[in-house]
């Protein structure tokens, strides 16, 4: 948890799962603008790049990766994704309290999150001789999960415990030296959220840097610093994407005039607006309206 300057707790991401089988599987294709924003959760992660590139940022620190690499994100990893290519991700989420009764038999299982960042890295090595062991076990427990026939359940966890195990064996560090070096300490990271926390919940704000400096106690170019290793842009900058995405979704989900819109996301000048949003979605406001309108609706 998060505490901020008020008083108010600022939460990880709450991951629904069922408790009785606490594990999310699913392709996504691209990056939807939701994790393209840095956020963080209360489950353990698993990526599988089935296709295309891109890159995280995950704590401050960038990992380009391509089509076969594999990732782990853990629950208090500062994260976001952003798409180079044609890009196809295997999302696993679970909860690690699924894995209570194999601590007892094996209280390294959990190493590879545990230990992230002295003995792990997020990105595994693509060129380990065991990574085609991993991306098999991945696929064979995401064709138990959809296929969810008698037992899948206890295959899904088997495939994931046996992937934990090997992960644990064939790619744990022992010089913590490989281990990339955090770019960014825990504390400040936790600054960082909370500042990204504020801007979130005030997007209308006409924020300056001193402002969003003053929320943490740190000078305006101390902050920049800060947050631009740990995000990978400047404040300011994030801050027009999180009012932008807002945007978009404001155009494709009410009926809003596009003015209102600026206004209601913080923009002064409606020429600003058109102009940043073009310049960041690719598009006019006005065809992002249209397009989404005359979109039609796809039948399962």
């Amino acid at each position: 948890m998060t505490l901020a300057r008020t008083g108010e707790i600022i939460p990880r991401e709450k991951v629904n799962l069922d408790k009785k089988y606490p594990i999310y599987i699913a392709d996504t294709i691209g990056v939807s603008s939701p994790y393209q924003k840095l956020h963080w959760h209360d489950v353990l992660e698993i990526n599988y790049i089935k296709s295309g590139s891109g890159y995280y940022i995950i704590n401050g620190k960038r990992f380009e990766f391509r089509q076969g690499d594999i990732l782990l994100i853990n629950s208090n990893d500062l994260h976001c994704a952003y798409e180079v290519k044609d890009l196809v991700i295997m999302v696993i989420e679970f909860d690690m309290s699924w894995f209570v009764s194999s601590l007892r038999y094996d209280p390294e299982i959990l190493s590879p999150y545990k230990d992230m960042g002295s003995h792990f890295t997020n990105l595994l090595d693509r060129t380990s001789p065991h990574i085609g062991e991993l991306r098999t076990l991945l696929l064979e427990m995401q064709q138990e999960h959809e296929q969810a026939r008698p037992s899948y359940i206890s295959l899904v966890y088997s495939h994931l415990l046996r992937f934990l195990s090997c992960v644990n064996r064939y790619f744990r560090l022992e010089d913590a030296r490989q281990c990339s070096s955090a770019n960014v300490s825990s504390l400040q990271l936790e600054k960082m959220r909370q500042v990204i926390h504020a801007m979130e919940e005030k997007l209308s704000h006409p924020w300056t840097l001193e402002e969003l400096a003053a929320i943490v106690y740190l000078s305006p170019s101390r902050f920049s610093d800060i947050f631009r290793r740990a995000v990978g842009t400047s404040p300011l900058e994030y801050l027009i994407q999180l009012r932008l995405e807002h945007a978009l979704m404001l155009l494709e989900q009410t009926q809003m005039k596009i003015m209102d819109v600026a206004m209601e996301c913080g923009f002064r000048s409606l020429s600003n607006f058109n102009h940043l949003f073009k310049k960041h979605i690719g598009q006019s406001p006005k065809h992002a309206r249209m397009r989404q309108h005359h979109t039609p609706t796809l039948q399962k």
